[in-house]
């Protein structure tokens, strides 16, 4: 949430999902040391259930593909059951947990293939 967002978009690491002029989503990806991270993603809240989030998701894994990384990682905090259950149903699984600037958070993995 303190994230210089201005900066990200200078770094090309910002990604937008329109719909009729109307941006319904964002997302966040960045190479990091330990590989390809999706660090935020995001829906409208009355555009959630619609499939843009999954369409997002989707991009994400091609991007990193396109980028040649075996991976995607993501981390979200551990209250946030519903979400680690999508990335679960995603294909993403557990691979460890941690208190990171205070916040409880679950680490995640996708494998590409």
């Amino acid at each position: 949430m303190l994230d210089d967002y201005a900066q990200r978009v200078a770094d090309d690491q910002v990604w937008v999902l329109e719909e009729a002029g109307l941006i319904v989503g964002i997302l966040v990806l960045e190479e990091t040391p330990s590989g390809f991270l999706l660090d935020n993603v995001a829906v409208l809240p009355d555009r959630q259930g619609k499939g843009y989030g999954r369409r997002l998701m989707a991009f994400a894994e091609a991007e990193a593909r396109r980028r040649g990384f075996a991976a995607i990682q993501l981390y979200t905090h551990a209250l946030m059951t519903e979400n680690i259950a999508l990335y679960r149903r995603l294909g993403f699984v557990e691979t460890r947990r941690g208190n990171e600037k205070g916040y409880d958070r679950v680490y995640m993995t996708k494998r590409l293939v």
